[in-house]
């Protein structure tokens, strides 16, 4: 059985894209979960991730590290991570690139911090841009496969790869445009996340430096989670 490394739920946007493909298409894994330390993590996760990140996937002796990389490792191996319609492929999997390797004011301003809700106190011209990015995908996607998922009538590799930007829509209260906004809630709404959710609300760990990442770019206005340890 594969094994899934992870960190914390509350923050882990990268791990949720793995966790959630391979939970929502029933392929079975064990997942290892090793809270983000203080500091530097490098040293914690090097002793089962080359490069001292996660997401890890472990197949026997195999390591594949980097979302990216698990998701296409998976989809030499079991059927529905990309869609079978070689245009919704191709489209799903370049804006699937574009998600791993661009959208860097939403990143660096909207960390991921599931169970708390926050008002920015400004919106940067590049953090719209990146807003507005993201819609233009995602209604582009919609329009072009008939929905309800990004590439069509499946959940694919493509929806994994953007849900951590619908908990930051919740967390900040963005506007990626009507049919966009209704799309993030029904991601938001599957039983998986739901399960990544419910497990990120319960958990008691903080880490400093995520937690003073949001809190440089707003006000907290409510926390869910379960009180810190």
């Amino acid at each position: 059985m594969y094994e899934l490394l992870i960190a914390n739920k509350n923050y882990s946007s990268w791990s949720l894209r793995p966790w959630l493909l391979m939970r929502t298409l029933g392929i079975p894994f064990a997942e290892r979960q090793i809270p983000f330390p203080s500091g530097p993590s490098y040293e914690t996760y090097r002793p089962f991730s080359p490069t001292g990140r996660v997401p890890c996937l472990h197949d026997g002796d195999i390591a594949v590290w980097d979302s990216l990389a698990i998701v296409e490792y998976l989809a030499e191996r079991h059927p529905g991570v990309w869609p079978a319609d070689p245009v919704a492929r191709a489209w799903a999997r370049s804006a699937s690139a574009e998600m791993h390797s661009s959208f860097q004011d939403l990143r660096n301003t909207c960390g991921m911090s599931c169970g708390v809700r926050v008002r920015l106190r400004e919106r940067p011209a590049g953090l719209l841009r990146d807003i507005k990015r993201v819609g233009e995908l995602w209604q582009e996607g919609l329009d072009r496969f008939g929905g309800p998922f990004l590439a069509g009538a499946a959940f694919s590799a493509v929806d994994a790869f953007f849900a951590p930007v619908t908990f930051r829509a919740l967390i900040f209260d963005l506007d990626f445009g009507n049919r966009a906004n209704a799309y993030a809630e029904m991601i938001r709404a599957l039983p998986a996340m739901r399960e990544w959710y419910d497990a990120a609300l319960a958990e008691t760990w903080r880490e400093v430096g995520h937690e003073d990442e949001i809190r440089a770019s707003g006000d907290y206005i409510a926390d869910y989670r379960a009180v810190a340890q």
